[in-house]
């Protein structure tokens, strides 16, 4: 990040927080076209949507530092 010229920084940085916050959205849509169980009784949609939440906590996290990251170059 450092080569980055300030224009260029925000600019990328505000890709990055449209691409991460993309990415969170994405994250709690996604098990939306699961049905609730298998044909063998499996609970897809709840085993899906628990590493969903854990992608989705490391997603938060991601866009919290760049967002602090963001602010600091100011």
């Amino acid at each position: 990040m450092n080569h980055l010229r300030a224009s260029n920084f925000e600019i990328t940085m505000s890709d990055v927080q449209t691409w991460v916050s993309a990415a969170l959205t994405d994250a709690s849509t996604c098990t939306d076209g699961f049905q609730e169980t298998a044909t063998d009784g499996t609970d897809i949609k709840t085993t899906v949507r628990g590493q969903v939440v854990q992608v989705a906590q490391l997603t938060s996290n991601a866009l919290a530092l760049i967002n602090q990251l963001a602010n600091s170059h100011g």
